[in-house]
């Protein structure tokens, strides 16, 4: 395609490859006129004033395991005919490419035609089981940790700079288990094999773990991000508010 249009689209630099200005340009052209195709097949639908069809959320494994899953019969009650499919992926589907209507993101995005809206913090601590504070002893300084096994993300396949906790805890604190899913390390930590950093929405449902060294928290924020073409849709708008009543922490 690039030869057929007389240039380059791309160029390799130090991240990979990046557009070059003409890619950009027809980048921008492709998605108006994917907008439009859009907006035509809505009207002609009738969808955007329906509370009915599929919506498509892309959410963090945890939020949707603990939080969101749960709850979601609530939702079947107020909307019956809207059909939910959630994608818990390693890495979250880009509603701008109309991977996902909805995306609930650790971070706000800074390209696409997208509206983004930060809809809740939420706290992170350190955890571990009683059984492995039986064995070990309590954990009461980030200095402490150097000496028991943690647990924690692969660090290869860490998809947002956000799930970095060890670093921001302590300098060379490294996994000694890992695992890319959040509710494998839940299970890892709830079973006494090491101290592991845990949302506060997912550990204070289970009683068998407790938290140490109470000053260590993280703080992190959940995005509720659509494209912009969908904002008027009415069973994304129904989605999308709901979402933002359940997803609240305190």
């Amino acid at each position: 395609m690039a030869s057929e249009l007389g240039s380059d689209l791309l160029e390799h630099g130090p991240s990979g490859h990046i557009l070059t200005p003409a890619g950009e340009r027809i980048l921008a052209l492709a998605e108006e006129m994917e907008r439009s195709a859009v907006a035509v097949g809505s009207a002609a639908s009738g969808e955007r004033a329906r509370y009915a069809g599929k919506v498509r959320i892309s959410i963090s494994e945890g939020l949707a395991s603990w939080v969101i899953s749960p709850a979601l019969q609530q939702l079947s009650e107020l909307h019956p005919d809207i059909q939910i499919e959630i994608a818990a992926t390693n890495g979250f589907l880009n509603p701008s490419k109309r991977e996902a209507d909805i995306a609930v993101m650790l971070a706000r995005p800074t390209r696409g035609h997208l509206l983004a809206r930060k809809i809740a913090d939420y706290k992170l601590g350190l955890f571990a089981a009683r059984s492995y504070i039986d064995r070990h002893g309590l954990i009461t300084s980030v200095t402490d940790l150097r000496h028991h096994k943690l647990i924690g993300y692969v660090p290869d396949l860490i998809y947002a700079d956000e799930l970095r906790y060890l670093s921001e805890i302590g300098d060379g604190l490294e996994p000694s288990y890992s695992s890319s899913s959040i509710n494998i390390q839940h299970r890892m930590t709830a079973g006494g094999l090491g101290i592991c950093v845990l949302p506060l929405f997912i550990a204070k449902q289970d009683s068998s773990i407790v938290r140490l060294c109470p000053d260590v928290s993280i703080t992190r924020s959940f995005w509720l991000v659509i494209h912009q073409d969908l904002k008027r849709v009415a069973r994304v708008e129904a989605v999308s508010q709901w979402l933002s009543e359940r997803i609240q922490f305190t």
